[in-house]
């Protein structure tokens, strides 16, 4: 089920399961996931895409081994907030994935998520080989915190 307003999402969440954070790219899926308590967003992983069948399929698996509670994709908005092809793409993801599963999916702004992972790997001194590798997964920890701390303020986990 896709929910457009994070309160919504919210209120559909049951206690104590983690939610998946995603960041979508034409050639990588950035996945971070939460603690039980819904306070710490951690980047788990980078899935190199295929095709929407085999991406989903990891991605699936990721959320029966976390036992997660719902998803929240990075929506790619311009800067002025109009969206593009890009979000139009994280749309159209979003709603092949509600055919496979019953878990609640929103969207978070992904603005500027990648340029502050960038700018976290810089700061802690990781090497370009090894920002490459992992900056997918660092931006989708960024997106998961940002819906986590809106959450938080929203009235508990």
């Amino acid at each position: 089920m896709i929910l457009t307003d994070i309160i919504e999402f919210h209120g559909l969440l049951p206690p104590y399961r983690a939610i998946l954070g995603l960041d979508l790219g034409d050639k990588t899926i950035g996945v971070a996931v939460s603690d039980l308590s819904r306070s710490i967003a951690t980047p788990i992983e980078v899935i190199r895409r295929e095709k929407f069948t085999l991406d989903a399929q990891r991605l699936l698996a990721i959320v029966a081994n976390r036992n997660a509670a719902g998803l929240i994709l990075g929506l790619p908005l311009n800067m002025d907030g109009s969206e593009g092809p890009r979000v139009q793409s994280t749309r159209a993801f979003a709603r092949n994935l509600e055919k496979l599963t019953a878990l609640p999916i929103t969207f978070w702004d992904e603005r500027l998520s990648t340029v502050a992972a960038e700018r976290a790997l810089l700061e802690a001194d990781t090497s370009r080989k090894r920002r490459r590798e992992v900056i997918d997964q660092v931006a989708a920890g960024y997106i998961l915190q940002g819906a986590l701390d809106r959450m938080r303020v929203l009235g508990g986990s």
